[in-house]
């Protein structure tokens, strides 16, 4: 199976210089826990809940004060949509994130895969392998 057959699509993305309101409020209304952060077309980096939650309220920053940019996680993971799922799969064990952009062969996003959505549409056991992979340890705090 293909990445561009489980991945959810018509996702919505975060600007760098929005507002971090405006973020957490399309978080918000379309019940989802991360945003692809992109500029000029290009995927630059991340936010999530957590990085709201915890750099900016557990930061003791007012959040009408902060950018999205300011509390991004510039590191980001992504897959291509032509992709194998299982070897999408093995990007997000690899470097235990539950999110990954699905980038087009023009490098453009076209939707986000998930844990949920691996486990609607991938094998038992390779659901409970990444659900085991990116699951947080003890000690450690997972990704993304």
């Amino acid at each position: 199976m293909l990445v561009k057959e489980a991945m959810t699509r018509g996702i919505r993305i975060a600007e760098p210089d929005e507002a971090l309101p405006h973020a957490a409020k399309k978080m918000r209304t379309q019940n989802i826990g991360a945003l692809p952060v992109v500029e000029e077309r290009k995927l630059i980096g991340m936010i999530t809940d957590r990085d709201i939650a915890v750099r900016v309220v557990g930061g003791g920053k007012n959040p009408s004060d902060v950018n999205v940019r300011d509390v991004m996680s510039e590191e980001c993971f992504w897959c291509a949509e032509n992709e194998d799922l299982e070897d999408a799969v093995r990007i997000m064990e690899q470097n235990q994130v539950r999110r990954l952009p699905v980038m087009s062969d023009g490098k453009e996003i076209v939707g986000m895969l998930s844990l949920e959505d691996v486990a609607l549409h991938a094998p038992a056991s390779l659901t409970g392998e990444v659900l085991k992979a990116v699951a947080k340890k003890k000690g450690e705090v997972a990704k993304a």
